[in-house]
């Protein structure tokens, strides 16, 4: 990668001081000014040079840990933000995460669907990430570049390959790019935030439109055909990047929790924590697209199952999933898996399958490896759908600016190396 290209020359200012202290003397003694060594070997200015030779630490082995910085609103967290910050934690050693504030989101691009707290949690609850910067500014001034430089001890400021742009049509990234401590990484097509805004506001026209009395068969076909249906393609190897590739130990106490986990939210994050404290290793259980639709509606699940699977395997607690699990545990899957718990969550779905078919944890409970949570946090996918309907106006007027610029970045995109 170049990036490591670049940190030769720091890493001979690390190991070499002296040399570099002559060369710089003898430069001075030339007449050369600081602005001039910018423009050769990738030289910052001085001022951005010097808490930066401050900041060279050394690794066990010998070599500074990178650490790099990466913004945004993370608002309806989903599988494209996990994926950026996992790319952008592999650009370095430690990943600093700055999450834009509330005030700053309204200013230049409206109202946000969760709030900061709710995006905290979200964040925080992504295994690549290793530190949070709560209110973040929109733009990265030079004082706050300063901060990340100085006091967080950031090498690099990273950034997706769609434009970022303020709105005066500036870039907000440019001073980073100015000094050269810019990184890009590729953006995950196929989702964004503005999308699934479209997909509820969409599901809720389907319902006006149709009714609920309709039947599966007109209203299935109408949320295919809406131009907000996913059109992310699923590999093996993105499955395989999410995931941590480790089974359990032959000792591990595995846990075993079940669910729709659409429109990946705080709730989760919260409930799959406490799921996590109760063994050594959790185990998630995805259930289908059909499923989910059966038991809410045809404009339901938001998100299809392998999207629900990233976001789910994006979780720091989360060991592996079950993509499309069975609704009834059998004693043989208990037996399989060697579940120590199997965890029924309670008040977090609006529906229960319960109330369709025979109790689908009669097995556990004979076992006495049922156990049931409470979720500690009110939000539920319905809750955030509801927040987006009930100011429609806005978001519809929000979307149509936002649509119309992601139309002009995939027209306009290059390739981006990464993934």
């Amino acid at each position: 990668m170049d990036y490591q290209a670049n940190y030769s020359i720091w890493d001979g200012v690390y190991y070499h001081p002296h040399l570099f202290g002559v060369i710089m003397l003898t430069a001075a003694l030339l007449g050369f000014s600081t602005s001039y060594l910018s423009g050769i070997a990738g030289f910052p200015t001085l001022p951005y040079m010097l808490p930066y030779l401050g900041n060279l630490k050394k690794q066990k082995g010998g070599k500074k840990r990178i650490r790099v910085y990466m913004d945004g609103c993370f608002d309806l967290m989903h599988y494209g933000h996990a994926n950026a910050l996992r790319q952008a934690k592999a650009l370095g050693d430690e990943l600093v995460v700055g999450i834009v504030s509330d005030e700053e989101i309204i200013k230049n691009k409206g109202p946000p669907v969760l709030s900061m707290e709710e995006r905290l949690v979200l964040v925080s609850g992504l295994k690549w990430v290793d530190e949070v910067i709560a209110n973040a500014p929109y733009a990265i001034t030079e004082d706050f570049m300063n901060s990340l430089f100085s006091e967080h001890k950031i090498d690099y400021i990273i950034h997706g390959d769609d434009p970022c742009l303020l709105p005066d049509g500036s870039d907000a990234y440019a001073l980073a790019k100015k000094v050269g401590r810019y990184k890009q990484i590729k953006r995950t097509e196929g989702v964004s935030s503005t999308d699934i805004v479209g997909r509820i506001l969409a599901s809720m026209e389907d319902k006006q439109e149709n009714g609920e009395c309709n039947g599966m068969s007109m209203s299935q076909e109408s949320h295919l055909k809406s131009k907000h249906a996913s059109n992310f393609l699923p590999t093996s190897r993105k499955i395989m990047q999410f995931s941590n590739g480790k089974g359990p130990g032959p000792n591990a106490r595995v846990v075993y929790i079940d669910g729709g986990f659409d429109l990946f939210h705080a709730g989760h994050v919260e409930i799959l924590k406490s799921a996590r404290q109760l063994g050594d290793f959790l185990l998630v259980g995805l259930y289908t697209d059909q499923t989910i639709s059966q038991q809410r509606g045809t404009h339901f699940p938001l998100m299809h199952l392998h999207e629900r699977s990233l976001s789910v395997l994006a979780c720091r607690y989360v060991d592996e999933v079950i993509i499309g699990a069975p609704l009834e545990i059998s004693k043989d899957m208990v037996l399989h898996f060697s579940f120590c718990h199997l965890v029924y969550v309670t008040k977090v779905p609006s529906y229960t399958l319960l109330q369709v078919m025979e109790d689908p944890y009669k097995v556990p409970k004979s076992m006495g490896i049922f156990r049931t949570l409470e979720s500690p946090k009110n939000i539920t996918t319905t809750s955030v759908a509801q927040r987006i309907k009930a100011n429609h106006e806005i978001y519809q007027k929000r979307n149509a600016k936002k649509e119309a610029s992601e139309k002009k970045y995939y027209e306009e995109r290059k390739y981006i190396s990464g993934d």
